[in-house]
Protein backbone atom coordinates (compact mmCIF):
# COMPACT_ATOMS: atom_id res chain seq x y z
CA UNK A 1 0.00 0.00 0.00
CA UNK A 2 1.73 3.30 -1.53
CA UNK A 3 1.55 6.52 -2.27
CA UNK A 4 2.17 8.36 -5.78
CA UNK A 5 5.49 8.46 -5.37
CA UNK A 6 5.94 4.63 -4.32
CA UNK A 7 7.26 5.06 -0.91
CA UNK A 8 5.17 2.71 1.79
CA UNK A 9 2.15 4.88 3.21
CA UNK A 10 3.82 6.42 6.77
CA UNK A 11 1.10 5.88 8.66
CA UNK A 12 0.27 1.86 7.54
CA UNK A 13 4.24 1.29 8.43
CA UNK A 14 3.54 2.83 12.07
CA UNK A 15 0.15 0.76 12.43
CA UNK A 16 2.14 -2.44 10.90
CA UNK A 17 4.91 -1.96 13.74
CA UNK A 18 2.21 -1.28 16.48
CA UNK A 19 2.99 2.16 17.24
CA UNK A 20 -0.62 3.43 17.99
CA UNK A 21 0.10 6.72 19.35
CA UNK A 22 2.35 8.01 16.25
CA UNK A 23 -0.43 6.47 14.68
CA UNK A 24 -2.97 9.02 16.02
CA UNK A 25 -0.33 11.87 15.70
CA UNK A 26 0.10 11.20 11.73
CA UNK A 27 -3.80 10.71 11.17
CA UNK A 28 -4.01 13.91 13.34
CA UNK A 29 -1.87 16.12 11.00
CA UNK A 30 -3.54 15.01 8.00
CA UNK A 31 -6.72 15.82 9.04
CA UNK A 32 -5.57 19.81 9.93
CA UNK A 33 -3.92 19.24 6.37
CA UNK A 34 -5.95 17.18 3.88
CA UNK A 35 -9.80 17.23 2.48
CA UNK A 36 -11.99 17.09 5.14
CA UNK A 37 -14.73 15.32 2.94
CA UNK A 38 -12.44 13.11 1.09
CA UNK A 39 -11.59 9.61 3.21
CA UNK A 40 -10.17 9.64 6.21
CA UNK A 41 -6.75 9.34 7.03
CA UNK A 42 -7.52 6.09 8.75
CA UNK A 43 -9.58 4.62 5.85
CA UNK A 44 -6.21 3.07 4.46
CA UNK A 45 -5.89 0.95 8.05
CA UNK A 46 -9.03 -1.03 7.18
CA UNK A 47 -7.33 -3.65 4.94
CA UNK A 48 -4.33 -3.90 7.11
CA UNK A 49 -6.29 -4.20 9.98
CA UNK A 50 -7.83 -6.73 8.61
CA UNK A 51 -5.10 -9.01 6.95
CA UNK A 52 -3.20 -8.30 10.36
CA UNK A 53 -6.23 -9.66 12.74
CA UNK A 54 -6.09 -5.92 14.59
CA UNK A 55 -9.08 -4.79 14.46
CA UNK A 56 -9.16 -4.06 17.66
CA UNK A 57 -6.42 -1.86 17.83
CA UNK A 58 -8.12 0.23 15.12
CA UNK A 59 -11.10 0.61 17.05
CA UNK A 60 -8.97 2.33 19.82
CA UNK A 61 -7.24 4.82 17.14
CA UNK A 62 -11.39 5.35 15.84
CA UNK A 63 -12.10 5.96 19.32
CA UNK A 64 -8.77 8.73 19.90
CA UNK A 65 -9.66 10.37 16.66
CA UNK A 66 -13.02 10.89 17.93
CA UNK A 67 -12.47 12.52 20.90
CA UNK A 68 -11.05 15.29 19.01
CA UNK A 69 -13.47 15.29 16.38
CA UNK A 70 -16.49 13.43 17.47
CA UNK A 71 -19.28 14.46 14.82
CA UNK A 72 -16.69 12.85 11.46
CA UNK A 73 -19.34 10.93 9.98
CA UNK A 74 -16.17 9.53 8.58
CA UNK A 75 -14.82 7.76 11.67
CA UNK A 76 -18.53 6.67 12.40
CA UNK A 77 -19.35 4.72 9.69
CA UNK A 78 -15.41 3.08 10.40
CA UNK A 79 -16.16 2.15 13.62
CA UNK A 80 -19.37 0.81 12.02
CA UNK A 81 -17.57 -1.48 10.02
CA UNK A 82 -14.98 -2.57 12.59
CA UNK A 83 -17.73 -3.29 15.02
CA UNK A 84 -20.05 -5.15 12.42
CA UNK A 85 -16.85 -7.41 11.50
CA UNK A 86 -16.14 -7.93 15.45
CA UNK A 87 -19.43 -9.09 16.88
CA UNK A 88 -20.44 -6.14 18.24
CA UNK A 89 -24.08 -5.01 16.37
CA UNK A 90 -24.95 -2.78 19.29
CA UNK A 91 -21.94 -0.68 19.07
CA UNK A 92 -21.79 -0.79 15.53
CA UNK A 93 -25.42 -0.23 15.25
CA UNK A 94 -25.49 3.34 17.36
CA UNK A 95 -22.43 3.85 15.10
CA UNK A 96 -23.96 3.78 11.87
CA UNK A 97 -27.28 5.50 13.22
CA UNK A 98 -25.46 8.56 14.30
CA UNK A 99 -23.69 8.89 11.05
CA UNK A 100 -27.26 8.77 8.89
CA UNK A 101 -28.40 10.72 11.62
CA UNK A 102 -26.14 13.61 9.82
CA UNK A 103 -26.19 12.12 6.34
CA UNK A 104 -29.44 10.16 5.86
CA UNK A 105 -28.99 9.60 2.27
CA UNK A 106 -25.23 9.05 2.46
CA UNK A 107 -25.03 5.95 0.28
CA UNK A 108 -22.48 4.26 1.79
CA UNK A 109 -23.33 4.52 5.09
CA UNK A 110 -26.47 3.18 4.34
CA UNK A 111 -24.71 0.12 2.71
CA UNK A 112 -22.76 -0.39 5.89
CA UNK A 113 -25.85 -0.21 7.63
CA UNK A 114 -27.54 -3.14 5.06
CA UNK A 115 -24.58 -5.25 5.58
CA UNK A 116 -24.71 -4.65 9.32
CA UNK A 117 -28.45 -5.86 9.78
CA UNK A 118 -27.85 -8.72 7.15
CA UNK A 119 -24.63 -9.87 9.65
CA UNK A 120 -27.34 -9.68 12.86
CA UNK A 121 -29.67 -11.81 10.94
CA UNK A 122 -32.40 -9.10 10.57
CA UNK A 123 -32.77 -9.34 6.89
CA UNK A 124 -36.34 -7.77 6.24
CA UNK A 125 -34.62 -4.56 7.93
CA UNK A 126 -31.87 -5.04 5.86
CA UNK A 127 -33.91 -5.56 2.27
CA UNK A 128 -35.90 -2.25 3.63
CA UNK A 129 -32.25 -0.38 3.75
CA UNK A 130 -31.16 -1.66 0.45
CA UNK A 131 -34.62 -0.70 -1.30
CA UNK A 132 -33.98 2.99 -0.06
CA UNK A 133 -30.63 3.04 -1.96
CA UNK A 134 -32.36 1.61 -4.56
CA UNK A 135 -34.68 4.71 -4.17
CA UNK A 136 -32.11 6.95 -4.05
CA UNK A 137 -29.70 5.21 -7.17
CA UNK A 138 -31.98 3.21 -9.28
CA UNK A 139 -29.29 2.68 -11.72
CA UNK A 140 -27.00 0.54 -9.66
CA UNK A 141 -27.36 -3.13 -11.28
CA UNK A 142 -25.36 -4.57 -8.30
CA UNK A 143 -27.64 -3.10 -5.47
CA UNK A 144 -30.27 -4.30 -7.30
CA UNK A 145 -28.33 -7.83 -7.35
CA UNK A 146 -27.89 -7.16 -3.29
CA UNK A 147 -32.20 -7.22 -3.08
CA UNK A 148 -31.96 -10.22 -4.86
CA UNK A 149 -29.60 -12.08 -2.37
CA UNK A 150 -31.99 -10.53 0.76
CA UNK A 151 -35.09 -12.04 -1.18
CA UNK A 152 -33.85 -15.15 -1.90
CA UNK A 153 -32.61 -15.51 1.60
CA UNK A 154 -36.23 -14.57 2.83
CA UNK A 155 -37.83 -17.68 0.58
CA UNK A 156 -39.34 -15.22 -2.24
CA UNK A 157 -37.14 -17.12 -5.25
CA UNK A 158 -39.07 -16.30 -7.95
CA UNK A 159 -38.72 -12.61 -7.49
CA UNK A 160 -35.14 -13.24 -6.24
CA UNK A 161 -34.34 -14.58 -9.34
CA UNK A 162 -36.26 -12.25 -11.53
CA UNK A 163 -34.31 -9.25 -9.66
CA UNK A 164 -30.98 -10.83 -10.71
CA UNK A 165 -32.08 -11.46 -14.18
CA UNK A 166 -32.86 -7.45 -14.30
CA UNK A 167 -29.25 -6.61 -12.57
CA UNK A 168 -27.51 -8.53 -15.59
CA UNK A 169 -29.48 -7.24 -18.60
CA UNK A 170 -27.77 -4.06 -17.25
CA UNK A 171 -24.44 -5.26 -16.54
CA UNK A 172 -24.34 -8.74 -18.39
CA UNK A 173 -20.18 -9.24 -18.28
CA UNK A 174 -20.52 -8.39 -14.51
CA UNK A 175 -18.41 -11.74 -13.12
CA UNK A 176 -19.86 -11.33 -9.47
CA UNK A 177 -22.99 -10.57 -10.33
CA UNK A 178 -23.29 -13.69 -12.51
CA UNK A 179 -21.94 -16.09 -9.49
CA UNK A 180 -24.26 -14.83 -7.39
CA UNK A 181 -26.95 -15.64 -9.48
CA UNK A 182 -25.81 -19.03 -10.28
CA UNK A 183 -25.75 -19.72 -6.38
CA UNK A 184 -29.39 -18.77 -6.22
CA UNK A 185 -30.03 -20.77 -9.16
CA UNK A 186 -28.75 -23.75 -7.40
CA UNK A 187 -30.14 -22.82 -3.92
CA UNK A 188 -33.78 -22.77 -5.35
CA UNK A 189 -32.92 -26.37 -7.42
CA UNK A 190 -32.16 -25.24 -10.68
CA UNK A 191 -29.45 -27.30 -10.59
CA UNK A 192 -28.55 -28.03 -14.76
CA UNK A 193 -28.86 -24.05 -15.46
CA UNK A 194 -26.68 -23.28 -12.17
CA UNK A 195 -23.47 -25.02 -12.99
CA UNK A 196 -23.47 -23.33 -15.98
CA UNK A 197 -23.79 -19.80 -14.51
CA UNK A 198 -21.20 -20.79 -11.96
CA UNK A 199 -18.55 -21.17 -14.61
CA UNK A 200 -18.17 -17.26 -14.09
CA UNK A 201 -16.14 -17.29 -11.10
CA UNK A 202 -13.12 -18.60 -13.63
CA UNK A 203 -13.90 -14.33 -14.40
CA UNK A 204 -12.77 -13.81 -10.73
CA UNK A 205 -9.32 -14.18 -9.73
CA UNK A 206 -7.97 -17.80 -7.93
CA UNK A 207 -10.20 -20.08 -9.77
CA UNK A 208 -7.69 -21.71 -12.08
CA UNK A 209 -4.58 -20.55 -13.86
CA UNK A 210 -5.43 -23.40 -16.85
CA UNK A 211 -6.47 -22.61 -20.05
CA UNK A 212 -10.11 -22.34 -20.87
CA UNK A 213 -9.96 -23.89 -23.72
CA UNK A 214 -8.97 -27.17 -22.04
CA UNK A 215 -11.74 -27.04 -19.88
CA UNK A 216 -13.61 -30.45 -19.79
CA UNK A 217 -16.49 -30.23 -21.98
CA UNK A 218 -20.15 -30.94 -20.34
CA UNK A 219 -20.44 -35.05 -20.75
CA UNK A 220 -22.48 -36.53 -24.14
CA UNK A 221 -22.40 -39.32 -25.97
CA UNK A 222 -20.43 -37.62 -28.59
CA UNK A 223 -17.04 -37.07 -26.14
CA UNK A 224 -14.87 -39.32 -26.08
CA UNK A 225 -12.66 -39.60 -22.96
CA UNK A 226 -11.13 -43.24 -23.61
CA UNK A 227 -7.39 -43.07 -22.66
CA UNK A 228 -8.03 -39.84 -22.31
CA UNK A 229 -6.19 -37.96 -19.09
CA UNK A 230 -8.44 -35.79 -17.31
CA UNK A 231 -6.61 -33.18 -14.56
CA UNK A 232 -9.03 -32.62 -11.75
CA UNK A 233 -7.82 -29.68 -9.89
CA UNK A 234 -8.30 -28.79 -5.87
CA UNK A 235 -9.81 -25.15 -6.29
CA UNK A 236 -11.50 -24.11 -2.52
CA UNK A 237 -12.21 -25.66 0.56
CA UNK A 238 -11.89 -29.42 1.71
CA UNK A 239 -15.66 -29.47 1.60
CA UNK A 240 -15.96 -28.49 -1.68
CA UNK A 241 -13.53 -31.85 -2.60
CA UNK A 242 -15.29 -33.81 -0.41
CA UNK A 243 -18.42 -33.05 -2.29
CA UNK A 244 -17.76 -33.33 -5.62
CA UNK A 245 -15.30 -36.36 -5.42
CA UNK A 246 -18.55 -38.50 -6.14
CA UNK A 247 -18.01 -38.26 -10.61
CA UNK A 248 -14.77 -39.45 -10.50
CA UNK A 249 -15.67 -43.17 -10.68
CA UNK A 250 -18.05 -41.59 -13.63
CA UNK A 251 -15.16 -40.26 -15.62
CA UNK A 252 -13.32 -43.63 -14.82
CA UNK A 253 -16.47 -45.68 -16.11
CA UNK A 254 -15.77 -43.59 -19.67
CA UNK A 255 -12.16 -44.33 -20.28
CA UNK A 256 -10.83 -41.49 -18.62
CA UNK A 257 -6.87 -41.67 -16.95
CA UNK A 258 -7.90 -39.42 -13.57
CA UNK A 259 -5.25 -37.61 -12.13
CA UNK A 260 -6.08 -35.42 -8.94
CA UNK A 261 -3.69 -32.55 -8.18
CA UNK A 262 -4.96 -31.30 -4.90
CA UNK A 263 -3.83 -30.39 -1.23
CA UNK A 264 -1.43 -33.00 0.50
CA UNK A 265 -4.04 -33.46 3.71
CA UNK A 266 -6.51 -35.11 1.29
CA UNK A 267 -4.30 -36.83 -1.25
CA UNK A 268 -4.62 -40.77 0.73
CA UNK A 269 -7.90 -40.33 0.50
CA UNK A 270 -8.61 -38.83 -2.61
CA UNK A 271 -6.25 -41.98 -4.00
CA UNK A 272 -8.47 -44.48 -2.58
CA UNK A 273 -11.78 -42.97 -4.65
CA UNK A 274 -12.72 -46.04 -7.45
CA UNK A 275 -10.84 -44.79 -10.48
CA UNK A 276 -8.45 -42.42 -9.48
CA UNK A 277 -5.07 -43.26 -11.04
CA UNK A 278 -2.82 -40.43 -9.64
CA UNK A 279 -2.86 -37.97 -6.92
CA UNK A 280 -0.30 -35.57 -7.10
CA UNK A 281 0.58 -32.72 -4.52
CA UNK A 282 2.30 -29.85 -5.66
CA UNK A 283 5.42 -29.52 -8.45
CA UNK A 284 5.17 -28.77 -11.73
CA UNK A 285 1.51 -29.44 -13.86
CA UNK A 286 0.61 -32.85 -15.06
CA UNK A 287 -0.26 -34.02 -17.80
CA UNK A 288 -3.38 -33.89 -19.66
CA UNK A 289 -5.51 -33.77 -22.49
CA UNK A 290 -8.53 -32.26 -20.17
CA UNK A 291 -8.71 -30.69 -16.73
CA UNK A 292 -11.48 -29.83 -14.42
CA UNK A 293 -11.87 -28.46 -11.34
CA UNK A 294 -13.57 -30.46 -8.65
CA UNK A 295 -16.40 -27.77 -8.70
CA UNK A 296 -17.06 -27.95 -13.04
CA UNK A 297 -17.34 -31.76 -12.28
CA UNK A 298 -21.35 -31.40 -11.53
CA UNK A 299 -21.58 -28.96 -14.46
CA UNK A 300 -19.78 -31.55 -17.11
CA UNK A 301 -22.15 -34.16 -15.65
CA UNK A 302 -25.73 -31.94 -15.33
CA UNK A 303 -27.32 -33.20 -18.55
CA UNK A 304 -26.36 -36.84 -18.01
CA UNK A 305 -28.55 -39.42 -16.01
CA UNK A 306 -25.88 -39.24 -13.21
CA UNK A 307 -26.44 -35.20 -12.03
CA UNK A 308 -25.68 -36.21 -8.71
CA UNK A 309 -22.66 -38.27 -9.25
CA UNK A 310 -22.54 -41.91 -8.07
CA UNK A 311 -24.22 -43.09 -4.22
CA UNK A 312 -22.64 -42.93 -1.35
CA UNK A 313 -20.38 -43.91 0.30
CA UNK A 314 -17.82 -42.90 -2.46
CA UNK A 315 -15.01 -41.88 -0.04
CA UNK A 316 -13.92 -45.10 2.18
CA UNK A 317 -11.48 -44.32 4.97
CA UNK A 318 -8.34 -46.86 5.26
CA UNK A 319 -8.72 -49.94 6.92
CA UNK A 320 -5.72 -50.32 9.07
CA UNK A 321 -6.85 -46.58 10.50
CA UNK A 322 -9.92 -47.39 11.45
CA UNK A 323 -8.07 -50.35 13.04
CA UNK A 324 -5.65 -48.17 15.00
CA UNK A 325 -8.70 -45.99 16.46
CA UNK A 326 -11.04 -49.15 16.98
CA UNK A 327 -8.39 -50.42 19.55
CA UNK A 328 -8.54 -46.70 21.53
CA UNK A 329 -12.55 -47.12 21.57
CA UNK A 330 -14.03 -49.64 24.03
CA UNK A 331 -16.64 -51.85 23.05
CA UNK A 332 -19.18 -51.00 25.96
CA UNK A 333 -22.52 -50.24 24.18
CA UNK A 334 -22.50 -46.59 24.36
CA UNK A 335 -23.60 -44.43 20.95
CA UNK A 336 -20.44 -42.71 19.68
CA UNK A 337 -21.30 -39.26 18.37
CA UNK A 338 -18.77 -37.67 16.86
CA UNK A 339 -19.17 -33.40 17.35
CA UNK A 340 -17.81 -30.56 15.77
CA UNK A 341 -18.79 -26.94 16.85
CA UNK A 342 -16.80 -24.31 15.06
CA UNK A 343 -15.52 -24.00 11.67
CA UNK A 344 -12.29 -22.35 9.85
CA UNK A 345 -12.40 -18.38 11.20
CA UNK A 346 -9.85 -16.88 8.43
CA UNK A 347 -9.92 -13.49 10.26
CA UNK A 348 -7.47 -12.57 7.73
CA UNK A 349 -10.60 -12.26 5.45
CA UNK A 350 -13.53 -10.21 6.66
CA UNK A 351 -16.28 -12.22 4.36
CA UNK A 352 -15.17 -15.53 5.14
CA UNK A 353 -14.48 -14.75 9.11
CA UNK A 354 -18.37 -12.76 9.67
CA UNK A 355 -19.81 -16.29 7.93
CA UNK A 356 -18.00 -18.44 10.36
CA UNK A 357 -19.30 -16.34 12.99
CA UNK A 358 -22.66 -17.12 11.71
CA UNK A 359 -22.36 -20.88 11.01
CA UNK A 360 -19.73 -21.72 14.89
CA UNK A 361 -20.73 -21.81 17.89
CA UNK A 362 -19.21 -22.22 20.92
CA UNK A 363 -18.73 -25.22 23.02
CA UNK A 364 -20.72 -24.21 26.17
CA UNK A 365 -23.78 -24.48 23.34
CA UNK A 366 -23.59 -27.66 23.17
CA UNK A 367 -23.60 -28.82 26.95
CA UNK A 368 -26.75 -30.06 26.93
CA UNK A 369 -26.14 -32.69 24.93
CA UNK A 370 -23.55 -33.83 27.45
CA UNK A 371 -25.32 -35.54 29.85
CA UNK A 372 -27.33 -38.26 27.66
CA UNK A 373 -27.50 -41.63 28.69
CA UNK A 374 -25.56 -44.05 27.24
CA UNK A 375 -23.69 -41.60 24.93
CA UNK A 376 -19.52 -40.86 24.86
CA UNK A 377 -18.63 -37.67 22.88
CA UNK A 378 -15.37 -37.76 20.41
CA UNK A 379 -14.08 -34.08 19.31
CA UNK A 380 -13.75 -33.54 15.64
CA UNK A 381 -12.70 -30.17 16.07
CA UNK A 382 -9.14 -29.13 15.02
CA UNK A 383 -7.92 -25.71 15.54
CA UNK A 384 -8.08 -22.98 18.10
CA UNK A 385 -11.63 -23.60 18.88
CA UNK A 386 -10.86 -27.52 19.89
CA UNK A 387 -9.33 -25.77 22.96
CA UNK A 388 -12.72 -25.27 24.30
CA UNK A 389 -13.22 -28.72 25.16
CA UNK A 390 -11.01 -28.05 27.71
CA UNK A 391 -13.65 -27.07 30.10
CA UNK A 392 -15.71 -29.83 29.44
CA UNK A 393 -12.27 -32.47 30.45
CA UNK A 394 -13.86 -36.23 30.82
CA UNK A 395 -17.19 -35.27 29.26
CA UNK A 396 -15.89 -35.46 25.99
CA UNK A 397 -13.03 -38.18 24.51
CA UNK A 398 -10.54 -36.33 22.17
CA UNK A 399 -8.08 -38.56 19.65
CA UNK A 400 -7.48 -35.43 17.53
CA UNK A 401 -4.07 -35.40 18.56
CA UNK A 402 -4.17 -38.99 16.22
CA UNK A 403 -5.16 -36.96 13.41
CA UNK A 404 -2.55 -36.01 10.64
CA UNK A 405 -5.17 -35.87 7.20
CA UNK A 406 -8.14 -36.14 6.39
CA UNK A 407 -7.30 -39.76 5.67
CA UNK A 408 -7.26 -40.16 9.57
CA UNK A 409 -9.93 -37.91 10.31
CA UNK A 410 -12.30 -40.74 8.01
CA UNK A 411 -10.66 -43.42 10.09
CA UNK A 412 -11.93 -41.90 13.26
CA UNK A 413 -15.07 -41.25 11.56
CA UNK A 414 -15.33 -44.74 10.82
CA UNK A 415 -15.79 -45.98 14.37
CA UNK A 416 -18.88 -43.69 15.25
CA UNK A 417 -22.16 -44.20 15.33
CA UNK A 418 -23.48 -40.49 13.89
CA UNK A 419 -21.44 -36.90 13.26
CA UNK A 420 -23.31 -33.87 14.77
CA UNK A 421 -21.55 -30.88 13.36
CA UNK A 422 -21.82 -27.44 11.96
CA UNK A 423 -21.39 -26.55 9.11
CA UNK A 424 -17.82 -27.62 7.73
CA UNK A 425 -16.07 -30.25 5.84
CA UNK A 426 -16.90 -32.94 8.08
CA UNK A 427 -20.59 -32.57 7.12
CA UNK A 428 -19.00 -33.74 3.87
CA UNK A 429 -16.63 -36.34 5.01
CA UNK A 430 -19.35 -38.32 6.85
CA UNK A 431 -21.87 -37.97 4.61
CA UNK A 432 -19.66 -38.31 1.52
CA UNK A 433 -19.05 -42.20 3.86
CA UNK A 434 -22.52 -42.94 4.35
CA UNK A 435 -22.47 -41.66 8.12
CA UNK A 436 -25.06 -40.35 10.05
CA UNK A 437 -24.89 -37.20 9.94
CA UNK A 438 -26.83 -34.30 11.63
CA UNK A 439 -26.09 -30.46 10.24
CA UNK A 440 -26.81 -27.54 12.67
CA UNK A 441 -27.45 -24.96 9.97
CA UNK A 442 -27.64 -21.36 10.16
CA UNK A 443 -30.16 -19.00 9.07
CA UNK A 444 -30.02 -17.85 5.64
CA UNK A 445 -27.69 -21.34 4.64
CA UNK A 446 -25.41 -22.58 1.97
CA UNK A 447 -26.78 -22.94 -1.19
CA UNK A 448 -26.11 -26.54 -0.97
CA UNK A 449 -28.87 -27.52 1.85
CA UNK A 450 -31.20 -25.01 0.12
CA UNK A 451 -33.92 -23.72 2.39
CA UNK A 452 -36.70 -25.80 2.49
CA UNK A 453 -35.48 -28.86 3.08
CA UNK A 454 -34.38 -31.10 6.67
CA UNK A 455 -32.49 -33.64 3.84
CA UNK A 456 -30.17 -33.59 1.25
CA UNK A 457 -30.03 -34.54 -2.17
CA UNK A 458 -26.37 -34.96 -1.90
CA UNK A 459 -26.14 -36.84 1.21
CA UNK A 460 -28.89 -39.26 2.10
CA UNK A 461 -27.68 -40.25 5.89
CA UNK A 462 -28.03 -36.33 6.02
CA UNK A 463 -30.43 -34.60 8.28
CA UNK A 464 -30.77 -30.87 8.82
CA UNK A 465 -31.85 -29.14 11.94
CA UNK A 466 -32.14 -25.47 11.03
CA UNK A 467 -31.84 -22.30 13.24
CA UNK A 468 -35.28 -20.79 13.69
CA UNK A 469 -33.70 -17.62 14.90
CA UNK A 470 -30.01 -15.93 13.78
CA UNK A 471 -26.93 -16.63 16.35
CA UNK A 472 -29.67 -18.35 18.42
CA UNK A 473 -28.68 -22.04 18.61
CA UNK A 474 -31.20 -23.53 22.20
CA UNK A 475 -33.64 -24.67 19.70
CA UNK A 476 -31.18 -26.41 17.31
CA UNK A 477 -29.42 -28.20 20.12
CA UNK A 478 -32.65 -29.26 22.21
CA UNK A 479 -33.59 -30.87 19.09
CA UNK A 480 -30.28 -32.33 17.96
CA UNK A 481 -30.52 -34.07 21.73
CA UNK A 482 -34.50 -35.44 20.75
CA UNK A 483 -32.77 -36.92 17.50
CA UNK A 484 -29.75 -38.75 19.34
CA UNK A 485 -31.82 -40.06 21.98
CA UNK A 486 -34.40 -41.34 19.01
CA UNK A 487 -31.57 -42.53 17.40
CA UNK A 488 -29.48 -44.29 20.74
CA UNK A 489 -33.28 -46.18 21.35
CA UNK A 490 -33.29 -47.40 17.53
CA UNK A 491 -30.09 -48.02 17.38
CA UNK A 492 -30.26 -50.56 20.56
Amino acid sequence: MCSADSKPDLLVTLFTQGALAACREEAMRRLSTGNATGPHPLDPLLPVAEQLNRRDDLIGLVIACQEEHPEDCRLLELSATLHMQTGAFDEAGRAIDAALARRPAHLPALAIQARLLTQAGRLDEALRVLERIQELNPDNPSNLSNIAYLRIALGDVDEALNLYRQSILRQPNHPQMRLNYSIALLKAGYFQQGWAEHEWRFRLPGHTTLPMNRLLPNITPRLDLQGRQVLVTQEEGFGDTLMYLRYLPLLAARGAIIRVWGAENMATLCARVEGVHHVQVGGETPSYDYHCPFISLPRAFSATAHPFGVPVPYVRADPDGISRFAALMPEDGRLRVGLVWSGAPRPDQSDAWMLDQRRSMKLEALAPLLDLDRTTFYSLQIGEAARQRLAYAGRIVDLTDRIGTMDDTAALVANLDIVVSVDTAMVHLAGAMGKPVILMDRVNPCWRWMSDRTDSPWYPTLRIIRQSRAWQWEDVVAQVRTRLEQFRRNAS
